[in-house]
């Protein structure tokens, strides 16, 4: 099965309440496609040459997970496959 990494954004719209990820990490982790995750904090982007682009302040943290297709690893975040160091 994939690895996905869930790229969590912290552009939510005010909510009435907040989602409850204890919950959501304890269902992932009961199911066993938890591969690991992290709040994040700031940080920059850098390049060689000197010349960067401005770092997105958007992402505050990830959730690494197994899933089938993109569809099962899906959610309100920012979904990509981790590629294989075959």
């Amino acid at each position: 099965m994939p690895d996905y990494i869930l790229l969590m954004h912290n552009d939510a719209p005010n909510e009435t309440a907040p989602p409850d990820w204890g919950a959501y990490l304890a269902r992932l982790r009961a199911e066993g496609v938890f591969q690991g995750g992290s709040a994040i904090g700031p940080g920059a982007c850098m390049r060689r040459d000197g010349c960067a682009w401005e770092i997105s302040e958007r992402i505050g943290g990830y959730i690494r997970l197994q899933a089938r297709d993109l569809d099962e690893a899906g959610g309100t975040a920012e979904v990509r496959e981790l590629p294989r160091g075959d």
